[in-house]
């Protein structure tokens, strides 16, 4: 059984003879994977070695020249598009710092429209800062003014509002009064006729003929118990 084959620690070999060997041997295992990568891919490969001794090794798909000739060109072109992005970098910062000279300076002012921080004002600036807050207050007046004569319009034209609503519903309580009203005048001027008589029955018995003389007879002889004999 064959022993295992040892790994090599990956750092500087201290013996010379076995580091030129090392070098050797690993130099063309190098050369002989960037001739493969080349044909297998169809990649440009360029390669270049140094040796300890300043011995210079060099591999080319193509040629030596032709491969640092586009390395150059490649190099020049990332240059000048990293270019414009420190340019928009420095941009970005000055810009920055501006709006923030801005953003203090406007905080400051506010500060002092306020009535802080004016022991650093002079006379004249103290005087701008006074026009500046009585043309202020001038404008907040006159917005306030609008909008209360805004409001009060408003608060009458609801009040119309209601006025009229209020006569609408006070005719229509009149109509149905009178509506009611007329229907119960209706129903006091009709006859009530009584459940199963005729309006005939009811005509005779609220117009009754005058009492006779036969009648009376007749009325006469039922409270005798004698019996009644008509004449006809």
């Amino acid at each position: 059984m064959a022993g295992k084959r040892e790994r090599i620690a990956i750092r500087r070999i201290d013996n010379l003879a076995a580091r030129q060997v090392t070098f050797s041997k690993r130099r063309r295992g190098l050369f002989k994977k960037a001739e493969e990568l080349s044909i297998l891919c169809d990649a440009e490969v360029g390669l270049v070695v140094f040796s300890a001794t300043g011995k210079l090794f060099h591999f080319a798909s193509s040629s030596m020249k032709q491969v640092i000739d586009r390395y150059d060109s490649h190099s020049k072109n990332l240059q000048k598009s990293e270019a414009p992005s420190q340019l928009q970098s420095h941009i970005d910062d000055g810009t920055c710092a501006r709006l923030k000279e801005e953003l203090a300076e406007t905080s400051l002012k506010l500060r002092q429209m306020r009535g802080e921080e004016l022991q650093r004002l002079s006379v004249q600036q103290l005087q701008e800062l006074e026009k500046t807050l009585e043309s202020g207050l001038g404008s907040v007046l006159k917005t306030k003014s609008q909008k209360i004569l805004d409001e009060i319009s408003g608060l009458e034209r609801k009040r119309m509002e209601l006025i009229e609503e209020n006569s609408r519903l006070k005719e229509q309580l009149q109509v149905t009064r009178m509506a009611r009203m007329e229907t119960q005048l209706g129903v006091d001027s009709e006859i009530v006729y009584e459940e199963g008589q005729s309006s005939e029955s009811v005509t005779n018995t609220s117009y009754q003929r005058p009492s006779t003389d036969t009648d009376d007879c007749s009325d006469t002889s039922l409270r005798l118990g004698l019996p009644f004999f008509s004449s006809k």
